[in-house]
């Protein structure tokens, strides 16, 4: 199975050290990943640069430096603050920014942080959830304004669910390692990695076929239907008691 490379949590005071270690992971085997920037980050416990982490305005110039490397970015939710007690579609956790809003709430929301890429020159239509987190009124949001990609759901392929493109994530990575057919995700949290976790993403880089976030873009997505988003959604049910109990 062929992977593709996302990047959770990017903010001005992320764990640096951590980034660029992996940054100079990703230039040595040339993987070009997807990025999700955080727009207006509240989140505290994102804010792990212990020296403060980079001004505004030269955090902006380097994801424009990411951009012309190849890299692909998405819209990180807007500040990151987990206020609903929601699942939505796609339950991997019972916490959202948006699940649970009113459609009006989510586009100001969307909108806000539409804003601030737009105010740096950053322009994109993929919407990155955080903690996975998506209802019926995110994806009419998100289409209204323009997001018609998002990094989500189950499945070894692109897939159509409410006029918006889902880009799947891997239930479990081991698993599709083992698939010979089909393109997967592979969710990063440079934020909270260990020296092991480098190791592993090293040994994949070297012995799976790693696909640019961008070729990914252009695979051609199928129509699914109430079946396939019902089993997505048991499968995410599963995957978050899984990770609670074991």
């Amino acid at each position: 199975m062929k992977i593709a490379v996302r990047m959770d949590d990017i903010t001005p005071c992320m764990d640096w050290e951590n980034f660029e270690r992996f940054r100079g992971l990703l230039k040595e085997y040339g993987v070009k990943p997807l990025v999700g920037i955080v727009p207006d980050n509240r989140d505290e416990n994102l804010n792990k640069d212990k020296d403060g982490g980079l001004p505004e305005e030269y955090f902006w110039e380097q994801v424009k430096v990411w951009k012309s490397e190849g890299w692909t970015v998405a819209l990180h939710g807007y500040q990151h603050l987990y206020t609903q007690k929601k699942g939505g579609c796609f339950p991997l956790n019972r916490f959202s920014e948006f699940a649970g809003l009113s459609l009006e709430q989510q586009k100001r929301m969307l909108q806000a942080g539409k804003d601030i890429f737009t105010s740096h020159g950053i322009e994109t239509d993929i919407f990155m959830a955080p903690a996975h987190s998506y209802d019926i009124n995110t994806l009419r949001a998100l289409k209204e304004l323009g997001f018609m990609k998002l990094t989500d759901g189950f499945g070894s392929k692109p897939y159509m669910r409410g006029g918006i493109i889902f880009y799947p994530i891997s239930f479990k990575l081991s698993s599709s390692l083992k698939k010979k057919q089909g393109v997967t995700t592979m969710v990063i949290h440079t934020n909270t990695m260990k020296d092991l976790d480098f190791d592993k993403c090293r040994r994949i880089f070297q012995s799976e076929e790693i696909i640019s976030y961008e070729e990914y873009l252009k695979l051609k997505a199928v129509r699914r239907g109430w079946i396939g988003n019902a089993v997505e959604y048991g499968m995410a049910s599963v995957k978050r008691l899984l990770v609670k109990f074991l």
